[in-house]
C-alpha cells in the first residue's frame, strides 16, 4: 500500500508517532499515539496490557493516522485490521524497532528489555485502505 504515494510511505517509516484508534465496548473510539514499525504492508505495535487489547479483541477493525502539516496536507491515514500477536518475538529483540526508538527509549531511561517489559503485547495492523494527500 502507497506503492504509489512515496511521501506517505516515507511518513510511515520515518514518523515517530501514529495515532491508533480502536473502538470501546460501548462503541466510543479511543485514539492513543503509539510507538510502530512498518513492516511491508503492515504495522508493528508493541502494547501495554491495556484496554486496547480488550477493544481490538472484542473488535479488530481500527484507524491509524499521521499528524497532518496543520495545513489541511500530508495527511496519511490507514484503516486495517489488528490482531495481537503472542509468538512475536520482544521488542528489545527486533533491531528496526529499537533502532528507530533507542533514542527515545534512553530519553525515557529505559533499555529495550525494560521497554519490552513495560510494552509486551505485539499487535499487528494488516492495511485494508489507506489515503494520502
Amino acid at each position: 500500500m502507497f506503492d504509489d504515494h512515496p511521501r506517505a510511505r516515507q511518513r510511515l517509516t520515518d514518523e515517530r508517532i501514529i495515532w491508533m484508534t480502536t473502538v470501546t465496548a460501548d462503541g466510543a473510539p479511543q485514539s492513543s499515539p503509539v510507538w510502530f514499525l512498518l513492516e511491508g504492508n503492515e504495522i508493528l505495535v508493541f502494547s501495554a496490557r491495556s484496554r486496547r487489547l480488550a477493544n481490538i479483541a472484542a473488535n479488530p477493525r481500527v484507524a491509524l493516522n499521521l499528524d497532518g502539516n496543520g495545513r489541511g496536507g500530508d495527511i496519511v491515514t490507514i484503516e486495517g485490521t489488528a490482531r495481537v500477536v503472542p509468538e512475536e518475538p520482544p521488542a528489545f529483540a527486533n533491531a528496526a524497532y529499537v533502532a528507530k526508538y533507542a533514542e527515545a527509549m534512553t530519553r525515557n531511561g529505559w533499555t529495550p528489555e525494560q521497554f519490552s517489559e513495560l510494552y509486551p503485547v505485539a499487535v499487528r495492523v494488516r492495511f485494508d485502505r489507506g489515503r494520502a494527500w
